[in-house]
């Protein structure tokens, strides 16, 4: 029996995306780990097993645990109609991305049966993929402890997440933020640190005086504020000389709608705009751009700015 029309829309749009062809492409040759597909087509291992994901649940890959890992393959018994639209692509593509892909994969292959370990698999490649213990959060905690800190003011602090990791390594932290709730919780996380002191207050109007901290971070407080240049503003008069800024912020965008839900009043800004109201709050500007990408749509970039008062 021929597949109704909502079958045949659904497969057609499974076979719609590149990814899920170059996916098939390789595992109707080779069992292949997530960690080996991510490494051959460059694409975030998320992205790739939820690809997988919608595959398999479709009925053109299996899959069987191997150890620790899970290896997938084409699935000999896919459903007949999946069979002849495959069978169809398969002989009609002649790609150099699938070329590529195929290279890599040998690549790949030679080194897995030629005993190579982990690290010479993944080689040039190796922030993209997962192993034991090796995560951004452990980095991050790793390299804060090559830091020395002095007094930090977390504007906009939230429940203390950021302010957490810092205490160990500052003479004191000052969590500022204008919701009661979210420092109520800041301050239960932090009820162990000696060195915390909290503030109820908008970072456009710190109730500080002038030249009182060391390092002043904002992490993802510029999208909020009624007046941005006035928030980095008051930021750099309670800078002391010599001190620093951190700033995190989002790429300006074209998604309000999801980022309104958020508390966000403006959708983003160039890194051109950032380093501007820096500069303009007098302070010199080390570095000020687009640091990453985030992986799940809509692919939100993110800014990061260092800047410094003048000793």
């Amino acid at each position: 029996m021929m597949p109704g029309l909502a079958a045949t829309t659904e497969l057609l749009h499974l076979f719609g995306d590149p990814t899920r062809v170059r996916l098939l492409a390789l595992l109707a040759r080779h069992e292949l780990t997530v960690a080996e597909l991510t490494g051959i087509l460059e694409v975030g291992q998320s992205r790739v097993s939820t690809h997988l994901g919608r595959l398999r649940e479709a009925g053109l890959l299996r899959d069987r645990r191997n150890g620790a890992s899970t290896v997938y393959a084409l699935n000999g018994a896919m459903p007949q109609d999946a069979r002849g639209l495959w069978t169809l692509l398969e002989r009609q593509i002649d790609d150099t991305v699938l070329a590529s892909d195929a290279r890599r994969c040998e690549e790949l292959l030679r080194a897995r049966d030629s005993g190579a370990d982990w690290p010479d698999a993944v080689a040039g490649q190796m922030e993209r993929h997962y192993s034991p213990g090796r995560t951004w959060e452990a980095t991050a905690r790793a390299f804060l402890g090559l830091v020395r800190l002095g007094d930090v003011l977390d504007g906009g602090s939230g429940d203390g997440t950021i302010a957490q990791l810092v205490v160990p390594r500052a003479r004191s932290v000052t969590c500022l933020d204008r919701s009661p709730r979210v420092l109520a919780a800041a301050r239960q996380r932090l009820s162990d640190a000696p060195n915390v002191r909290y503030l109820l207050a908008d970072l456009e109007a710190i109730p500080a005086r002038a030249e009182r901290f060391d390092h002043v971070l904002l992490f993802n407080v510029l999208t909020s504020a009624q007046q941005p240049p006035r928030l980095v503003a008051e930021a750099a008069r309670v800078l002391r000389p010599g001190g620093g800024i951190t700033l995190v912020a989002l790429d300006a965008h074209h998604h309000a709608d999801m980022t309104r839900r958020y508390g966000h009043l403006h959708p983003g800004f160039k890194p051109a705009v950032v380093r501007r109201m820096l500069t303009q709050a007098g302070l010199t500007v080390d570095a000020c751009g687009v640091t990453s990408r985030e992986r799940r749509q809509p692919h939100f970039q993110v800014i990061t700015a260092f800047a410094r008062k003048a000793a």
